[in-house]
């Protein structure tokens, strides 16, 4: 005898395409915070691309994107300040996807890029490029970056490796992976000239001053490969959340979807530090703040993303404002903010267990 499980009505709007061959479920407040990041994000956009040495308001900034500018402002805007703001976007969408996907494989909330060890260990191929190798330009510091992203996952992936992977293992290993990776890179410095080890220190600190269209063309174009296959791969991600055994029973490839969902994760990390290098605390905050908005079940990867970008363009124009003779890295101020959000999410969490 067996007992058929009452339906369950799913919240949302369902919208049918392609004469109803395609169905899309649509919830109305993840909808409504996203469309509010999206306008957050173009308005803290405008205020990057007008801010600097020779600043610009928005309307100026708007019009000249419209191509109404004079050519002073054009050169300013087009040049000089709209890279930058793109590989802010970029970099910060492409760290709160990889994020998400890191915290839903791991079911932790502190799973994330920098927790897990690729983050470390992109930054040790870069030094190692830059120290050892000599090569200072950008290909060369971005590849050794991508590849050392690509080792770190192999080592974590390998070492946390059996009968499968389970979140807590990722983790642990790949924290250890990271401090062997974070101690090479501080011995390569130790040991390299003082002009190369300077040039290496202002990278790893996470930066996005000087970027051009140089970074920000490549970093475009991996993300338009990454992204859908990582979109692609969510309803995998979704019934992974629910476990192994449950996922088994839904029919989802879960040792091979969970395969596929780290490479993309890693490499979306690498070329996100391959282009400004090792931000900080964008991928462990970005998820959890867009969960929390949202209130959605599931990942909530194209919120993530939203946030993540939103997230690393508002610490680069307060970096750029808090002292305008010197304008900091990126990853300083970022580092703080996380911090902060780290302990905050400890506290809630041991609060929480204490109350439960």
């Amino acid at each position: 005898m067996s007992v058929e499980a009452p339906h369950r009505i799913l919240p949302g709007r369902v919208v049918r395409l392609r004469g109803g061959a395609l169905a899309l479920r649509i919830e109305r407040r993840p909808f409504l915070v996203g469309c509010a990041l999206v306008v957050l994000l173009l308005a803290v956009a405008v205020i990057g691309v007008g801010t600097g040495d020779y600043p610009l308001s928005p309307a100026e900034v708007i019009e000249t994107l419209l191509g109404g500018g004079d050519r002073s402002s054009s050169f300013i805007v087009e040049t000089l300040r709209l890279p930058r703001v793109l590989c802010a976007l970029l970099v910060g969408a492409a760290l709160g996807l990889a994020g998400a996907l890191f915290q839903s494989l791991t079911r932790n909330p502190l799973g994330s890029p920098e927790v897990v060890g690729f983050t470390w260990g992109s930054a040790a191929g870069a030094v190692l490029v830059i120290t050892v190798i000599g090569a200072n330009s950008g290909a060369a510091v971005s590849g050794g970056a991508v590849a050392g992203g690509l080792l770190s996952a192999v080592l974590v992936v390998g070492l946390a490796w059996r009968h499968g992977i389970q979140g807590y293992r990722l983790i642990l290993v790949g924290i250890g992976i990271g401090l062997v990776m974070r101690a090479g890179t501080d011995y390569m410095l130790t040991r390299a000239r003082f002009e190369d080890a300077i040039t290496a220190a202002v990278w790893i600190t996470g930066s996005l001053n000087g970027r051009s269209w140089e970074q920000v063309r490549p970093l475009a174009l991996a993300l338009v490969v990454l992204v859908p296959v990582a979109l692609a791969l969510g309803r995998t991600l979704r019934a992974l959340e629910l476990g192994d055994d449950a996922a088994r029973a839904l029919g989802a490839p879960v040792e091979r979807g969970r395969l596929a969902l780290i490479v993309i994760a890693v490499a979306l990390t690498a070329v996100a530090t391959a282009a400004a290098g090792p931000i900080a605390f964008v991928a462990l905050a970005a998820p959890q703040l867009a969960r929390r908005l949202t209130r959605a079940s599931g990942p909530g990867l194209i919120p993530a993303m939203l946030m993540g970008a939103l997230l690393l363009e508002a610490s680069d124009c307060a970096a750029q404002r808090i002292w305008p003779a010197q304008q900091l890295p990126v990853g300083i101020v970022t580092g703080a903010i996380g911090g902060c959000y780290l302990a905050w999410l400890l506290a809630s969490e041991w609060r929480g267990r204490r109350t439960a």
